[in-house]
């Protein structure tokens, strides 16, 4: 994936937690066994990948409906699960705000359209590809530019 110039992986402190299933809902020690839907990738073994999305100079950023398709395609693109989507759009400025809830996690959406500006929040873990989403939100809101900023969630050292 490319990032636009400016762009950077952001890190904080090291947080190392183990994941460990009640006794009454144990699973089996093998890979093919696991239910906790961690990523391995790299050599990190982590909960999700969260992407930090800035769009500028974005278009439509105030029609209600097609950012609800947006946000579906997004879904789709990036091979998740929609569980439910609430959107709200404000006046007078015609902003939009609001969730899709995946089964992997979640994509959010505030925008301010009288300045071309959309900030996203694609988490997801498991199988889903939430980098898809990037080009989708690109093609549909004609940004001038893209800033994206990755995040390993729940890294496992």
């Amino acid at each position: 994936m490319d990032l636009d110039e400016g762009s950077s992986t952001t890190q904080t402190e090291d947080v190392t937690f183990e994941c460990q299933a009640k006794p009454e809902t144990q699973m089996h020690n093998s890979d093919e066994d696991r239910k906790d839907f961690f990523i391995e990738r790299d050599g990190e073994r982590f909960a999700g990948t969260h992407l930090i999305i800035d769009l500028m100079q974005a278009e439509q950023l105030d029609d209600l409906a097609y950012v609800e398709e947006t946000l579906r395609d997004c879904v789709t693109a990036a091979g998740a699960t929609l569980l439910h989507i609430h959107l709200h759009h404000f006046t007078p400025n015609g902003g939009v705000s609001g969730v899709a809830v995946l089964a992997e996690s979640h994509i959010s959406i505030h925008t301010w359209p009288e300045c071309g500006y959309a900030a996203l929040d694609v988490f997801m873990c498991g199988d889903a590809r939430p980098h898809e989403a990037v080009e989708v939100l690109r093609k549909a809101f004609s940004p001038e530019r893209v800033k994206v900023e990755e995040h390993r969630r729940g890294r496992e050292v």
